[in-house]
């Protein structure tokens, strides 16, 4: 059965927009429960990754409720968080009062309201995936970074080993989907996490798509034998 909350083509924004309002309030307890902690630790992996100096200038995309904006902002960074999703905001701005490195800002992922070369860091944490486009999304972070500046993009992955990856899919496709009922009222919220994810050419088809688009350094870190993954590019000088 398909899931109301995915839909290829032009409608995919206003889909994906109506299913981060219904899991905005729960967004945080939710992911806490469904990977029972271990998205904090594979964020904290990202920012490590990051090597952040003090005073880089940080462009987290798809940040939701902030978790990676304010990693960075804690090593120094200056960050700047943006997401499409005002729900999603509205809780980021909530633990923002106190921190004036990281600063929130809506809009869109595929048309970034930035100049070329800006970033010194660009990240992407659980969003990539549910964009419309990911070569646009792609090319777009490329643009804002500086050459030599640093793309990391965290996901869900597909796992190489046929039946690691089996199980993988049955926990997403049974399980998952119970937090969306408890905690969303509707099954389908998170039942869109495999869907999404059939449709996404994860971690070695990005990884692909850096390498094509003059990434250097392109490497994959698989998470749990690839069930997460974090890819990782910097921009070469004629990316």
């Amino acid at each position: 059965m398909a899931n109301k909350f995915y839909v290829p083509g032009q409608q995919r924004a206003d889909k994906v927009h109506d299913l981060f309002a219904a899991v905005a309030p729960r967004y945080d307890l939710i992911n806490d429960l469904q990977s029972f902690g271990l998205h904090r630790v594979w964020k904290r992996r990202l920012v490590h990754m990051a090597r952040v100096r003090p005073g880089d200038a940080a462009l987290d995309l798809c940040c939701g409720t902030g978790d990676i904006a304010f990693a960075l902002g804690a090593r120094g960074a200056n960050v700047v968080g943006l997401d499409f999703s005002a729900a999603m905001l509205e809780g980021a701005q909530k633990r923002s009062e106190s921190n004036a490195r990281v600063t929130f800002l809506r809009g869109d992922a595929l048309q970034l309201p930035f100049p070329d070369n800006q970033f010194d860091i660009v990240t992407i944490g659980y969003g990539l995936r549910n964009l419309a486009n990911f070569e646009t999304a792609l090319s777009e972070m490329l643009r804002v970074l500086k050459p030599g500046g640093r793309l990391l993009i965290l996901d869900f992955g597909k796992p190489d080993n046929r039946l690691w990856r089996q199980c993988y899919f049955t926990y997403l496709r049974w399980i998952v989907p119970v937090f969306g009922r408890l905690f969303c009222g509707d099954s389908a919220t998170h039942a869109y996490i495999l869907e999404s994810l059939k449709h996404y050419p994860a971690q070695n088809g990005i990884a692909a798509l850096m390498a094509e688009m003059n990434c250097e350094e392109v490497k994959i870190l698989n998470l749990l034998g690839g069930l997460m993954s974090i890819n990782h590019g910097v921009k070469g000088t004629e990316a």
